[in-house]
């Protein structure tokens, strides 16, 4: 941080550096492993970090795909699971890059207003159509209840 200035009532402006205060930009940080440094510099432990990173975020992973057919959030707890890995691993770091992008382009190309007026029409002609279809079938069969409320 570079006030400028050691004067009281300065505004303390960042320099053009990629750190600020000692923390890296989210996107200017660098690949690699964010282990402590007391934990890089001993090759088992490091490895053994590795490890345990890398079966926390396997678990992590595994529950959210079996969250996928079942209820709960499974594509958030499966990139929650990814973050974890990006924590050590350049491969989990670069996808997780990858995918905020694409998450990024597709909320911009979502936002476009011509894309919107299109996808409000089309859910429009779509919901006539499904109101259409019920009233075939309520004019052709009418309220049917499965049981027979009448016998009783």
């Amino acid at each position: 941080m570079n006030t400028g200035s050691d004067e009281p009532g300065e505004v303390a402006v960042a320099a053009d550096e990629a750190e600020v205060d000692g923390v890296k930009g989210d996107s200017e940080q660098g690949l690699g492993s964010r282990a402590p440094e007391f934990i890089k510099a001993r090759r088992v432990l490091h490895l053994s970090w590795q490890v345990g990173v890398f079966v926390i975020g396997l678990a992590i992973v595994v529950a959210g795909i079996i969250m996928l057919p079942l209820p709960g959030p499974g594509w958030v707890v499966i990139f929650g699971g990814m973050a974890v890995w990006a924590t050590e691993f350049v491969w989990a770091q670069l996808v997780l890059r990858w995918t905020k992008r694409k998450v990024t382009e597709a909320a911009q190309r979502a936002l476009d207003p011509k894309v919107r007026r299109r996808n409000i029409i089309l859910t429009s002609i779509g919901l006539v159509i499904v109101g259409v279809l019920v009233g075939i079938y309520l004019w052709k069969f009418g309220i049917v209840m499965p049981w027979k409320i009448e016998n009783q």
